[in-house]
């Protein structure tokens, strides 16, 4: 009986998945590369020499992973980014094809070389060190025609931007902007020109310590709040903090006009943080009601705080954190074009970002849309807090 709901649920999903297919494209624009992944026992000290435990090729850069991940979970997205005519290069656009990704968007150059990484996972702190070196020549707009650009954002419903190449990445969210298409910028460190896509996002997903740098705020949750005031498109901004979890801010329509009371947000954080189930190992999702959240001298915001916890992976199962962020995000823009509730939306990424860990490098551990897990990890419930 398990079994017979285990496999109908799969079935449920993946006509989900498949309605949602024909519906809705994905664009992402920004870095591929081919990732050389090498676990060791323990990261070298200076002048030795050491032997691998396991090695692997395979594709990588935020934008390849997360649009791999976005295919597997049933979306059809198109990459626009560019290679060089190299194995590596040819190697790359192969790989996703075979995952569904739509690459007739790239960009190959006759000369010069692919971008890859070399990656190194120290298998006893379950840590990896990155390596990263530019493909050149680098891609800018003149490489994109118009017509090209068009084409490629017809039917789209979002564009994701990894803030790589700065100078294409503005035309073609100036274009997507004109389109009223939806834009999601991954910001993971403050780059050159970021602050001009910033400018055109509906969603920013960033890493832990991007908030503080960018806002100076003397926190996470007030930088969050800083962000959306300073951002007034967004609809909400999400804070990965690893094994930690995540923090969102969801930008609401004060319905209660000025009766809301102003609060602190580090205060309901904490008053969130403090309803968390330890003995869940699956991810959850807390929520506060609407609320008026205080800037720091710059005003309130009014909206709903959300305490995404991650799954914990059991050390003997943690292999490879590599790509985690880029799963997430791929899972974060199937359950935007799926309109998940945020209290899906978090737990469902949280756990495919924690499938991935599973194995080695960016993309061997992300989940297949046939998995029935993937139907009980939408159906996982929320708690809310006033």
């Amino acid at each position: 009986m398990v079994t017979m709901t285990l496999l109908f649920s799969s079935l449920l999903f993946s006509c989900f998945l498949h309605y949602h297919n024909l519906l809705h494209h994905k664009v992402g624009f920004g870095g591929v590369g081919v990732d050389f992944l090498a676990a060791v026992p323990s990261f070298p000290k200076p002048d030795a020499k050491i032997r691998t435990t396991e090695f692997k090729i395979q594709g990588g850069g935020n934008t390849g992973n997360a649009m791999t991940c976005a295919a597997r979970l049933g979306l059809k997205p198109r990459v626009i980014s560019k290679v060089s005519n190299d194995a590596p290069g040819r190697a790359l656009l192969e790989e996703l094809q075979a995952e569904g990704v739509d690459t007739s968007f790239f960009v190959v150059s006759q000369e010069g070389t692919s971008p890859f990484s070399y990656i190194i996972i120290d298998s006893q702190t379950k840590t990896r060190t990155c390596i990263f070196t530019a493909g050149y020549p680098p891609m800018v707009p003149d490489d994109l025609p118009l017509a090209n650009l068009l084409s490629a954002l017809d039917g789209a419903r979002v564009v994701y931007f990894d803030a790589r190449m700065p100078d294409s990445a503005l035309v073609i969210a100036q274009e997507a902007f004109r389109q009223n298409i939806s834009i999601l910028i991954d910001a993971e460190r403050p780059r050159e020109g970021l602050n001009d896509l910033l400018n055109l996002a509906d969603y920013v997903v960033c890493s832990e310590k991007f908030p503080q740098a960018w806002t100076e705020a003397s926190s996470i949750s007030r930088a969050l709040v800083s962000i959306i005031l300073r951002l007034p498109r967004l609809k909400f901004v999400i804070a990965t903090l690893g094994k930690d979890g995540c923090i969102m801010l969801e930008k609401c329509v004060d319905d209660e006009g000025s009766n809301l009371e102003e609060m602190d947000v580090e205060s309901c954080l904490i008053s969130l943080k403090g309803k968390i189930d330890d003995s869940t190992a699956m991810p959850t999702c807390l929520v506060s009601s609407i609320t008026k959240f205080r800037g720091e001298g710059m005003g309130s915001v009014c909206g709903r705080l959300y305490f995404g916890t991650s799954e914990k992976i059991p050390p003997s199962e943690l292999v490879d954190t590599t790509g985690a962020g880029d799963a997430f995000v791929g899972a974060l823009l199937y359950a935007i074009c799926a309109n998940l509730s945020p209290e899906k939306m978090l737990p469902f990424a949280s756990y495919v970002a924690a499938a991935k860990c599973r194995a080695l490098g960016a993309r061997s551990g992300l989940p297949y849309r046939t998995n029935p897990l993937l139907s009980r990890a939408l159906n996982w419930s929320s708690k809310s807090s006033a």
